[in-house]
Order: C-alpha cells, then structure tokens, then sequence
C-alpha cells in the first residue's frame, strides 16, 4: 500500500458538498485522507445566485456572503496541510436553461469565475504542479482541467449516478461525458459505476469506498427504549426512507406474511412513507430520525438487517455503506441484488426478486451462531477503509501515468 499512496503533492478538491454541511461526505473524508500525506485546497460550493436571493439567512449563504463581502477569510485551515476556500463570486443560476449552446456559454463563464477564484487561492497557499480531484461535479468543474493553472492530472470521481435524477437530465449526461474523456483517470465506488464510466474513459477504476467506524471505539449501548418492549425477530433498517430508494410495497408484504416478526424502520420519512400501509400494521414500528451515534444501538438490537432497495438508475449503481454499518456488528443482512451489492454476496444474503425475501430472512433467522460468519463479517467490514481507498486511486493513478 505504501509505494501507491498519493504523497507530496499540491492537492485541489472540489465538488458537491461544502465543507461545512451537516452530514457525512465522501469528499471531505477523501479530503482529509488526503491531507495526512498532501496539501489540499478544499473549494467549497460556490454561492449561486437564486440561493443568495431566495434564502439569504440560510447558515451557509451567510458564509459565503461573508466571504464575498470581506467580513470572513475566505481560505480558511482545517488541520496544517488542508484548507477550505470559501470563494469570492456569485454563480449565475442556469440549469433552467433548454439549449445546450446557451446553457454551456453560460455555464464556462460561472467555471471561468470559480478557477479564477481557485486560482488566486492556490497562488496565495504557493501551489504547484497541482492533481485536481473533482468529485461528482460535471456542471460547475467540467472546464477545470483547461481553467485552472498549473494542474498536471485530474482526476474524476463518480460515487453517484446523478444523470438519473431529474435536475441533472437536461444537461448531464453530455457534460459528465465531457469531463470523464478529460480526466487522467476516472475513479468509483462500486464496480456499477465504474464499467459505466469506462464507456467514456476506458481508464476507469472500482476503488470501493471508506466507511467511518470510530464508533465502534466506544461500547455499543443496549436496546433503545422505544424498541425494548418489541418482540424479537427484529428485522430492522436504518436509513432514510424514501419511496425513491426502498420498495414500500415490498416491505408491506414482509410485514403481511411472516406477522410474528416485527419490522423496525429507524429514519425520517418521505411523504410515501408517511402515507403508506405500513402504518397500519401492527407489527411495523417507525422511530423517526435518530441521531447518528444513537443507530449503533438499533442495528445491534436487530436480529436480521435489511436493505429493500428499489432498482432505478439511482440506485442501481450506488455503494451501499449502509451495508458495511451493518457487517461491522457482525449482523445477517438480506438485501436486494444489485451490480453494487455483488462484492458483498459472500457475506449476506441477496435477492434477486420480493419472494425471496421472506425465504433469505428465514435463513438469516436460522444461521449457526458457531459458524464463524460473524467475525468474517466484521473483518471484511473493517477493510473497508478510507485510506485503502485513497491507496487504490493511487495505484491507478501510478500505473497510468508510467
């Protein structure tokens, strides 16, 4: 792992999130990996126009309105070799925009205005022979590699298939195109994504993906109130419950026929949810949004963990790190098959339709608790580290550019 890791290099990020949103991210995990071994410039998300106007008291505009207007630095230090730009511009809201020659002259200017304030930033923190890491953003970096100076490598990485979703369809399938075809390399985090990407750059590579488990330092707690008085089986999800991700109706008949197990679905609903059946059948128990260091506590008190997946090009392709929450406690998983779930097949139980469902968590129910499944579950989990993931983009990285 040693001789592939990324090293000595003047290191720029930019993509989706900011720095300072509420929740886990990819990037800014990658982003400080990187930071053990580089120095990394973290460009956080340009403020954009309607945003600026529609909700000027929002946390994060009134960041960057700071900056814009000089109240705040606009590079600031996370550790001694990462910083975070806020950058000094206002993008022009354009996605409404139906004709591609229109859309990218306007979208190279907001590029053109973004580099120019990387640009500066780079310059101020002495930055040289730079490797660029776009993460997922085909709109606001596709003119990256040619805007910003001194870059050497650029590299691409997709953990979403974002063209399927509705905001993106109108001009992201040509520009992700665009910018892959540009990229040094192209990096993803499941095999899916990555044979999709190498329909543009034959240069593509699965890295898999980092998943936090400084949780695990601390003693799991025992069963949560709300689900003590729940009789086992427990099949249990953790996770956001949207009707575009997880089949309703499926987990309605999981419910319907086996009506001695009981399903505890812990996370905020969408409004399919809070329409559906399932609250209407005894043995669903719905806890609403838990904090993050509380779903420990749950998924140890489930007997079966479950992921009932819709397959749609949102979720076809993504890597399910849900799954790997689940493995590090050593729990039995069913799960629904997809190209993405395939690198997990020796550690959980998979489904290829809704009548296997019952059959595969009837199986997990019965497994041998000598068997020695447990510990291998954890072990494979626990591979799966953030900096086993920055060494794999290093090694093709490496082997490209000899």
């Amino acid at each position: 792992m040693e001789n592939t890791m990324i090293r000595n290099r003047d290191i720029i990020v930019a993509g989706l999130q900011s720095w300072d949103i509420k929740i886990g991210s990819n990037c800014k995990n990658m982003a400080l990996e990187l930071s053990r071994h580089n120095r990394v410039l973290y460009v956080n998300r340009a403020l954009d126009r309607i945003s600026a106007l529609r909700t000027p008291q929002d946390e994060m505009v009134q960041t960057r309105l700071n900056s814009l207007h000089g109240k705040a630095n606009d590079i600031n230090p996370v550790n001694d070799t990462l910083w975070t730009l806020d950058p000094r511009t206002v993008l022009e809201s354009i996605n409404w925009i139906p004709f591609p020659g229109i859309f990218d002259r306007f979208n190279y200017i907001n590029n053109k205005r973004l580099a120019k304030e990387i640009n500066q930033a780079a310059k101020r923190l002495g930055f040289k022979d730079i490797l660029l890491f776009i993460d997922n953003d085909f709109f606001r970096a596709v003119y990256f590699p040619e805007l910003l100076e001194g870059v050497q490598e650029t590299i691409y990485y997709i953990r979403d298939k974002l063209t399927g979703q509705p905001y993106f369809k109108k001009h992201g399938p040509r520009l992700e195109a665009e910018l892959m075809k540009k990229a040094t390399i192209v990096t993803a985090n499941s095999a899916y994504l990555a044979q999709y990407a190498q329909e543009h750059n034959e240069r593509s590579f699965d890295i898999g993906q980092g998943c936090d488990f400084d949780w695990l330092k601390a003693p799991v707690p025992g069963t949560p109130e709300d689900i003590k008085a729940v009789q086992r089986p427990i099949i249990g999800y953790v996770g956001a419950l949207l009707a575009t991700r997880l089949d309703i109706t499926l987990l309605e008949d999981i419910a319907a026929q086996m009506p001695s197990w009981n399903l505890v679905l812990v996370g905020p609903e969408d409004e399919s949810f809070r329409k559906s059946k399932l609250h209407q059948l005894a043995n669903v128990h719905f806890t609403g949004n838990r904090p993050p260091e509380q779903l420990p506590a749950y998924i140890n008190s489930f007997d079966v963990c479950i992921n009932p997946q819709v397959i749609n090009d949102m979720t076809i392709g993504n890597y399910p790190r849900k799954i790997d929450e689940y493995l590090a406690l050593g729990k039995p998983v069913v799960a629904t098959d997809t190209a993405a779930m395939r690198m997990f097949a020796p550690y959980v139980y998979l489904c290829a339709d809704r009548g296997e469902y019952t059959g595969r968590i009837t199986a997990a129910l019965q497994e041998d608790p000598q068997s020695g499944i447990r510990e291998e579950r954890i072990t494979f989990a626990l591979s799966h580290t953030w900096e086993n993931c920055i060494a794999e983009m290093g090694k093709h990285l490496q082997n490209t550019l000899l």
